[in-house]
């Protein structure tokens, strides 16, 4: 039964989809009705044709006995739009932009049947962009009318102001379609409108061209003369002009494909008109109804896909208002994410460091309770066998782990001392490390040479890794360029700088702060992370910061903070809030996480989290298993297993995380994987050995690979 329940509720949302369809048909075609366009019109085609276009992408039974003949829907336009009938519910928000001079108002004064737009010949008559609505044919249109754009590229800033303006405005009421106002009979070049058409794209984005229509004003102009000296026909001369802006265009998005539809406008009022006392063109084609009919058929196509959720939030994406937003999931992902923790001089907040040494269960003796051992050189190691070199590698092995695991204790020790020092002191007041040092030690802290940059595979007298070097001072504070091989700028290679800087502020509260500002020829892109710690008691600990990132075109303000409990001396939790501030859109979330010690070996920790904004939501978590190595931290072998989950809206991601690190003798290897829910994934192996036939084999190994793989690939 619940199958049969979930067939009908299915087929029966099928038929409401295309009985909303054919709403959208007799309305779009009551549209052309009041324009007084014959349903044969090929604007009118081409509109119906792409929504059973639509229809027919559904490709269920639902749509046999959903279609209906043209006669039928124009019988039914033809009857809701008899006399005394005002039940259309019909409004579009149109935005003019182009050049000064071209037109725009007296264009809007054409549509509107008014004079309310002050127009000039020579000049720009609109100073500030503003809304004129009005009623046509009983439809309510919006206009956005804005100031004339310049074509000089010493004008750019004028433009950036403007268009910024524009873009404030919109948010309010995003237009439906976009108009943008060329001159039929003034000639340019190719690149002569690149600087401005890239500011227009630099502000809304690539896809505002997507949903514009371009206007040519004074199309009752003479048309050129051709090479030979006879004048060209009027279609070929439309055709010829309507190809060079959109060959710019193209080369300004990017995208060959791109197809702007073109509309003649002629606003003169001495030009010739027909019976009605409508203006034609040359091609006898009434231009107010063609160009509405465009304007209608945009906004008639946007309802008809967001029907299907072909796409989302059509308008606003259409016109930059969140082209450059990233999902929720990706700044999910970033919130639970964590980072490494500032430490108190006086405490180690780790779990592993509260646990005693005693429960480890080492039989090893102390460093200092071995007997005398000589090292040998590399004269007396040649003269003893393979099984003598062995037994001496490992003696040697075995003392450096003791020593290590000595110098560890000692570590312990004095931070024990720290502690008991500490809490002797006034509230919130922390003990420098400085304070346990000899009075009569006042070495100075000198530079030291930080290591070099890596080389590059082929020698570059001009690569400025063999000029420059840098220096790191002792006093917790790092300053040093940013190296870009490829960078534009091939002379110095520097293209940016990196800091990193700790403190305690007043003695009581360790801070940190890092960032990175990389300048390209065009754009800068920063990134910056500062926090602060503060310790409530001898277990709870809470840290606040703020991130400054660069996202697309923005910048994105992170407030966070998060508070630890460590509840015993084996588990901690983390508590945790985030608000993100991006292209004037708050971002608000949480986290939670904890933190489980098994033994000495095992290591749980689990973490989940959620963001709101606007309405969306996205949460998401994960768990974490490692197992580490018995001599940890001396050893390096572990295992790790994740499994994180995230939905967002109607999708749900599941991926799962593999980790090993083993030694084999002088060789480690270090195995990791992972799989998702729509079944790809990837495996790495990596190989690191002293060995000298070891890397051979490492190095033949993915030359060898590649080569049998192609050789068995199907074109081969």
């Amino acid at each position: 039964m619940s199958g049969k329940n979930k067939s009908s509720n299915a087929l029966q949302k099928i038929e409401d989809e295309h009985e909303k369809l054919h709403m959208i048909r007799v309305k779009f075609l009551r549209l052309a009705c009041r324009l007084g366009l014959s349903p044969h019109n090929l604007a009118v085609t081409q509109v119906l044709y792409r929504i059973s276009m639509l229809e027919k992408m559904r490709g269920s039974r639902g749509t046999e006995r959903s279609t209906f003949s043209l006669e039928s829907k124009l019988a039914l336009a033809e009857e809701k739009e008899a006399p005394g009938i005002h039940d259309l519910k019909f409004e579009c928000t149109i935005m003019v932009l182009g050049k000064s001079g071209v037109g725009k108002s007296a264009t809007i004064n054409f549509i509107f049947g008014d004079t309310r737009s002050d127009t000039d010949a020579y000049s720009s008559g609109t100073e500030k962009v503003h809304e004129r609505t009005g009623i046509v044919h009983g439809i309510k249109l919006r206009v956005i009318d804005t100031p004339g754009l310049r074509c000089s590229f010493t004008d750019r800033r004028h433009n950036q102001r403007m268009l910024a303006s524009l873009k404030r405005i919109i948010k309010k009421h995003p237009p439906d379609i976009v108009l943008y106002f060329d001159r039929l009979d003034m000639q340019s070049r190719y690149n002569d409108d690149l600087p401005l058409l890239r500011t227009i794209t630099d502000t809304f984005g690539s896809a505002i061209w997507s949903n514009t229509i371009l206007v040519l004003t004074h199309a009752s102009s003479d048309p050129l003369e051709c090479a030979s000296g006879e004048p060209m026909s009027y279609e070929v001369f439309v055709a010829q002009r309507s190809y060079i802006l959109q060959e710019t265009l193209r080369q300004t998005t990017g995208d060959m494909s791109l197809v702007v539809p073109v509309a003649l406008v002629e606003n003169h009022i001495a030009y010739q008109i027909n019976r009605e006392g409508e203006q034609i063109l040359p091609n006898d084609l009434v231009w107010r109804s063609q160009l509405l009919l465009l304007c209608f058929a945009s906004k008639i196509l946007a309802e008809a896909n967001s029907l299907f959720q072909l796409q989302d939030d059509i308008r606003s994406e259409r016109f930059g208002l969140d082209s450059r937003f990233p999902a929720l999931p990706f700044l999910l992902s970033s919130l639970l994410q964590s980072g490494a923790q500032l430490k108190l001089r006086d405490e180690d907040n780790e779990l592993e460091d509260d646990t005693s040494d005693e429960d480890s269960g080492s039989e090893d003796l102390d460093y200092d309770d071995l007997p005398p051992f000589r090292h040998l050189k590399k004269e007396e190691l040649k003269l003893l066998d393979k099984r003598l070199r062995k037994a001496y590698a490992e003696e040697l092995e075995y003392r450096e782990r003791l020593f290590i695991r000595k110098q560890l204790k000692e570590e312990k020790i004095r931070r024990k001392d720290l502690k008991k020092r500490s809490a002797a002191l006034p509230e919130n007041t922390l003990l420098d490390d400085d304070d346990g040092l000899e009075e009569n030690d006042t070495s100075p802290s000198e530079p030291i040479l930080m290591p070099d940059f890596m080389l590059p595979p082929s020698f570059d007298s001009d690569n400025p890794i063999y000029r420059y070097r840098s220096l790191a001072a002792m006093d917790q504070s790092l300053v040093k360029p940013v190296l870009h091989i490829h960078g534009w700028d091939h002379d110095s290679g520097y293209d940016g700088l990196h800091f990193e800087k700790t403190c305690n502020i007043f003695k009581k509260f360790p801070s940190s702060i890092s960032g990175q500002i990389v300048k390209e020829k065009k754009k800068a892109n920063v990134q910056m992370e500062s926090e602060a710690l503060l310790k409530n008691n001898e277990r709870n600990v809470t840290k606040a910061g703020m991130n400054v990132h660069t996202i697309g075109k923005d910048l994105a303000y992170t407030l966070h903070s998060e508070t630890t409990f460590k509840n015993c001396n084996k588990n901690k939790t983390t508590c945790g809030l985030a608000v993100t501030l991006l292209d004037g859109t708050f971002i608000e979330g949480m986290k939670l996480e904890d933190e489980l010690l098994i033994g000495r070996h095992i290591k749980l920790a689990f973490n989940g989290g959620a963001l709101k904004s606007r309405g969306d939501f996205s949460f998401g978590g994960g768990v974490e298993t490692t197992f580490r190595d018995r001599d940890h931290p001396l050893g390096s072998s572990l295992l790790a297993l994740q499994l994180s989950v995230m939905q967002w809206q109607s999708a749900l991601a599941i991926s799962g995380n593999l980790k090993s690190v083993f030694k084999l003798e002088k060789t480690t290897a270090t195995l990791s994987g992972n799989l998702n829910n729509k079944r790809s994934g990837q495996i790495s192996v990596r190989l690191n050995s002293s060995e000298q036939l070891s890397i051979t084999v490492i190095g033949l190994f993915p030359l060898l690979w590649a080569f049998i793989t192609k050789k068995l690939s199907p074109s081969n």
